[in-house]
């Protein structure tokens, strides 16, 4: 498989010119052959296709909100290549169940009856996991190899826009990442993670949703309209 195989989704995108430096490195052809050999004898999460889909969906320069999830979801059908989010028809999992009922208190937003993300990411909400691939049924498999170093220049890449941008970090893990970010310039807004195991311990009651809009309001940016 060539190299450039996993790269054509943001091709005609604006991230482009700013991470293709990335493409060029030892541990992209190692990741992307780890990938490929993972799919030639494994089921992979999300499809090929989909494996850049927050990329594709929030451009560069329309980010102004992120939220940085783990791993992608390792079911079927589940995994469509942003955090958080699962296509129409899929049963919404339990951590974004928590995430409506926190939109819910927050923002009086009802639950949607759906998982899909994507009307988020279409207004600028960078959806955008660690690792970008997953094996069926083992999450974190793919931990490891390659992708939180493409990741991780894809948060530094945002920290250094010059327009503000308001960083979600739900969980132990996404608020390591604050390292990456300059909280000079932009918001960090950070909580434990939605899950089951977590959610009751910090996470309801943070009100993200509304704090995120308040910050953009403050930086004279669009608010998100995060009915669903």
């Amino acid at each position: 498989m060539p190299v450039g195989h996993n790269v054509p989704e943001m091709t005609t995108t604006d991230w482009n010119p700013l991470l293709r430096g990335e493409f060029d490195k030892p541990y992209w052809s190692e990741l992307q052959r780890f990938v490929a050999t993972e799919r030639e004898h494994q089921t992979v999460y999300p499809p090929h296709t989909d494996v850049f889909n927050a990329l594709h969906l929030t451009t560069y320069a329309s980010t102004r909100v992120m939220i940085l999830g783990q791993d992608p979801y390792h079911g079927p059908g589940q995994a469509h290549g942003l955090c958080f989010s699962v296509r129409d028809g899929v049963a919404v999992p339990p951590s974004l169940a928590n995430v409506h009922k926190e939109l819910a208190t927050d923002l009086g937003v009802s639950a949607p009856g759906h998982g899909n993300l994507e009307a988020w990411a279409r207004q600028g909400v960078l959806l955008l996991n660690a690792t970008l691939t997953v094996r069926a049924g083992q999450a974190g498999s793919h931990q490891g190899k390659g992708w939180e170093t493409f990741t991780d220049a894809v948060i530094r890449t945002v920290s250094d826009k010059p327009d503000h941008v308001v960083f979600i970090l739900w969980g132990g893990y996404a608020r390591k990442k604050k390292a990456l970010i300059d909280s000079a310039r932009h918001t960090i807004i950070e909580s434990p993670h939605p899950s089951p195991l977590s959610a009751h311990n910090g996470f309801f009651g943070t009100r993200p949703f509304s704090r995120t809009n308040t910050a953009l309001e403050a930086h004279g940016q669009t608010t998100i309209d995060w009915s669903l």
